[in-house]
């Protein structure tokens, strides 16, 4: 015997309304206009019947899915998932649901995704795969699509972005190793066409500028990605070229391990021989060794805003451009420390 679907209608006769009560009830965003005693009785007997609304119905007539996509780059890096959960939360609130999709970074693979996510009907896209110049940005804005960036910008100036603050960042970070009594400090920066690898390398020259050291001392490797691999790569390179090198500023957190790596395969020490500083502060930087002195980035607030400014772009349908930098902060650990040219010692 099959059991029957219970509808709108059957709640609106159980709580002792009109079905477009109901309807108003059943959409948080509407919720508001039907007073607490009615709502809660609405929602008990929709329970008790086991009603759930019909989406696809809702969709054809509001023109809303109330669903939106989010977009990722790789959902393995830990930098990820906190942003994640900001933006969900904040969806969650507000009645919406997020589709995520794990794109990489291949172009092609993220055009399909995304032309995939439109297909769902999808009311926003929330893009944590932004490049500098993000054609399929623009395709998107091009459609009407609601878009906002986080972590990382777009440079057309047509949407919105939450991001951090990468010059003052860097100012940070540089200054803890000056301050230490570091003058030979390099740079490996992360990919010049993503805005966190441009804006931080940028942030670093600025930093070496406002606290008076010499440029020339001061070395900048651009690495090819933000993976642990890269980190390895670029400091064995920098160490060729600027062997002077005190102290190492990294990209981001996974680069700063991949110095680890690096030394540990010269058989150097950190912060003995090299001080480093990472940036984002991921789960666990408090327990490698040594524990990384890093940027803590607030990445949970970041998506929470960032699925804020998304849901005021599709309710309120204007094209407003709003650009949000949160403050990051100084962590210090263990793998920074005086230069070792304070302590008398070279490396091996």
């Amino acid at each position: 015997m099959t059991t029957r679907i219970p509808t709108l209608s059957d709640v609106a006769k159980a709580a002792g309304v009109h079905s477009s009560t109901v309807s108003r009830v059943m959409n948080p965003s509407t919720r508001g206009m039907v007073s607490d005693d009615v709502a809660k009785r609405i929602l008990a007997e929709a329970s008790r019947l086991g009603y759930r609304p019909n989406r696809a119905a809702s969709t054809l007539r509001t023109r809303r899915s109330h669903v939106v996509g989010v977009v990722l780059p790789d959902i393995t890096n830990a930098v990820f998932p906190p942003i994640l959960m900001g933006i969900e939360e904040c969806l969650r609130k507000e009645g919406y649901l997020a589709i995520v999709a794990n794109v990489g970074s291949d172009a092609d693979q993220q055009r399909f995704v995304i032309n995939r996510l439109l297909g769902q009907q999808v009311d926003g896209l929330v893009f944590a795969t932004a490049r500098r110049q993000d054609p399929l940005i623009r395709e998107c804005l091009n459609r009407g699509v609601p878009v906002v960036t986080v972590n990382r910008s777009e440079e057309s100036g047509l949407v919105s972005s939450i991001v951090n603050d990468e010059h003052y960042g860097m100012r940070l970070a540089v200054a803890h190793l000056a301050g230490l009594g570091h003058r030979d400090i390099a740079h490996l920066a992360g990919p010049d066409s993503l805005s966190t690898g441009h804006q931080r390398r940028l942030g670093f020259m600025d930093a070496i500028d406002a606290l008076n050291l010499d440029p020339a001392r001061c070395s900048v490797v651009e690495t090819p990605g933000y993976s642990r691999e890269a980190g390895r790569a670029a400091l064995l390179e920098l160490l060729q070229t600027a062997p002077a090198t005190t102290a190492v500023v990294a990209g981001n957190d996974l680069v700063a391990l991949g110095c680890y790596d690096a030394l540990k395969a010269k058989g150097w020490r950190c912060p003995k021989d090299l001080s480093i500083i990472g940036h984002n502060d991921m789960p666990l930087m408090d327990l490698v060794d040594p524990p990384m002195t890093t940027i803590r980035i607030r990445h949970h607030e970041m998506g929470f805003e960032s699925a804020r400014l998304i849901l005021q772009a599709i309710n309120s349908g204007v094209d407003s451009v709003v650009d949000i930098r949160l403050k990051p902060e100084l962590i210090v650990r263990s793998s920074t420390a005086l230069p070792r040219s304070a302590r008398g010692r070279r490396p091996r």
